[in-house]
C-alpha cells in the first residue's frame, strides 16, 4: 500500500510516566522568584537580614571563623549610607536576625546594643560608600585566603570556578597585614580595590562583593576554595592556564550576578533546614 496525502496516519502514542506526558515542560530556576525585590521596604530590610545572619552561620559551619575577625555586611535597602552587620564578639555559628547591628558609614551603631567590629567599618564602609553597586561584601580569616594572599599574586584562571575571577580580582599591597583603623587606609582600600569583584589584600585575606548577600558570599566561598586549588597546583607543579578567550567565555557566561545568586541556594536551604533559630 502507498501512503497518499488523503491516506491518514496513525497518531505516534504519547509516552507517559505515572500519567505525565514525555513532552516538553516550561521549567523555572528553583527559588528564582527570590530573586526580585521584596515587595515593600520592609520585607526587603527583613531579607537581608535573614540571608545575612544565615551567611554568617555558613561562615561558621566552614570553619571561616578566626577569634572575633571576619565579617559580613549588607546594606540597607531604605538608607543606604547604612549597613547591616554582625556584632563583635559574637560567633557566626549563633548568629540571629535579632543580632545584627545597623551602623552608618561614620562607624556608629544605630540599632543594636553591641560593639562593631573596627574593621569592619573601615573597610567595608569604605567600599559601600565607593561601590554603589555593592550591596553586600564578605570577608574573614580563613585559612587558604590567609595563605594565598600571602603570595601577593592575583588568583589565576587554572579552573573553570577560577574563571569567574579573570580579570576580576587584584591584590592590594597598601596597609597589607597591618590591622586597618584608620578611615584614610579604608579609603586606600577601597579605591585601590576598584569595580573588581574581588581582592586579595596582601597578607590579610580576601573579600568579596556583590549585588546581594548570596552573590557575595558565594564569591567568597568559591574565591577561598579556588585559592586552596591553586595552592595545591602551585605546590605540585606549574599550573597551566585557561586560555584568555575560554576564561572570559566562561566568565561572561558562568560568573553573572544571577549565576552567584544562584549557587548560594543550596547553602541557603541547608542552613534554613538545620538552623531555623537565625530568623529570632
Amino acid at each position: 500500500m502507498i501512503d497518499t496525502p488523503d491516506t491518514p496516519t496513525a497518531a505516534a502514542p504519547v509516552r507517559m510516566i505515572d500519567g505525565i506526558p514525555l513532552t516538553p515542560k516550561q521549567v523555572t530556576v528553583l527559588g528564582a522568584d527570590q530573586m526580585a525585590p521584596a515587595p515593600t521596604v520592609a520585607a526587603e530590610r527583613l531579607r537581608r537580614k535573614q540571608k545575612l545572619a544565615g551567611a554568617l552561620r555558613i561562615f561558621g559551619r566552614f570553619g571561616f571563623g578566626e577569634g572575633v575577625a571576619g565579617h559580613i555586611t549588607v546594606r540597607d535597602p531604605e538608607f543606604p549610607d547604612h549597613f547591616w552587620v554582625n556584632p563583635l564578639g559574637l560567633s557566626f555559628r549563633h548568629m540571629k536576625v535579632s543580632d545584627l547591628l545597623l551602623v552608618n558609614h561614620h562607624g556608629d551603631v544605630v540599632i543594636g546594643k553591641h560593639a562593631v567590629n573596627r574593621a569592619a567599618y573601615v573597610l567595608h564602609a569604605a567600599v559601600h560608600a565607593a561601590r554603589p553597586d555593592v550591596v553586600a561584601a564578605a570577608h574573614a580569616h580563613s585559612v587558604y585566603g590567609k595563605a594565598f594572599s600571602a603570595l601577593g599574586v592575583p588568583l589565576d584562571p587554572i579552573t573553570q570556578d577560577a574563571c569567574v575571577f579573570y580579570e576580576n580580582n587584584v591584590v592590594i599591597a597598601e596597609h597589607g597585614g597591618a590591622v586597618v583603623f584608620e578611615t584614610s587606609a579604608g579609603a586606600d582600600f577601597a579605591r585601590a580595590f576598584g569595580n573588581n569583584r574581588a581582592a586579595i589584600h596582601q597578607n590579610h585575606g580576601h573579600f568579596t562583593v556583590g549585588a546581594s548577600v548570596d552573590e557575595a558570599v558565594f564569591w567568597y566561598v568559591c574565591f577561598e576554595r579556588c585559592a586552596q586549588a591553586q595552592l595545591m597546583a602551585m605546590a605540585a607543579g606549574t599550573p597551566k592556564l585557561v586560555p584568555h578567550a575560554n576564561a572570559v567565555y566562561t566568565r561572561e557566561n558562568a560568573g553573572s550576578a544571577a549565576v552567584g545568586w544562584t549557587h548560594f541556594q543550596p547553602l541557603w536551604q541547608e542552613i534554613c533546614r538545620t538552623d531555623p533559630e537565625l530568623f529570632d
